[in-house]
């Protein structure tokens, strides 16, 4: 199942569970989980691109490790809302992965503004930053996602 609706997610997930984030990079796949309860979400590991293949059997394991029931998929959209390049890349990507749990696709506009933000109040170096930044930045979409899934 692959949804852009919260409402629908929440409803393929009725027990709850562990979610795992994704912020798609072209380089880097950051990736954020939650808690069974669905509330709060962090930062986890960064996955350094290869082939898919091998991305996706890093991601497989992770899922199984972790006890994940559902993933949450940062779907970039231009700021007016349209979809892009990036967007069908994202959706390619999930309909590629939805065999590992349901699929939210939610609006990643701003987390990686929001991430670097955080990331600088924690006066860190910029090299740390850019390597922690796509794994916040996941974590910033799974936090907004499960918000909404907490009041869906």
């Amino acid at each position: 199942m692959i949804t852009l609706s919260a409402a629908d997610y929440r409803a393929a997930l009725p027990e709850g569970g562990r979610l795992l984030g994704l912020d798609l990079g072209t380089r880097t796949i950051g990736t954020a989980l939650c808690d069974a309860g669905w509330h709060f979400a962090s930062p986890a590991e960064l996955i350094r691109r290869t082939k898919f293949t091998r991305d996706r059997q890093h991601l497989a394991a992770l899922v199984a490790r972790q006890h994940v029931a559902g993933l949450v998929i940062g779907l970039p959209l231009n700021l007016d809302g349209s979809a892009s390049p990036r967007s069908q890349s994202a959706r390619a990507f999930a309909r590629e992965v939805a065999d590992l749990g349901p699929v939210l696709l939610w609006d990643e506009r701003w987390s990686t503004v929001a991430a670097e933000r955080a990331l600088i109040a924690q006066d860190m170096s910029r090299a740390k930053r850019a390597e922690r930044i796509d794994s916040h930045a996941a974590a910033h979409i799974l936090q907004a996602a499960i918000d909404a899934l907490v009041n869906a």
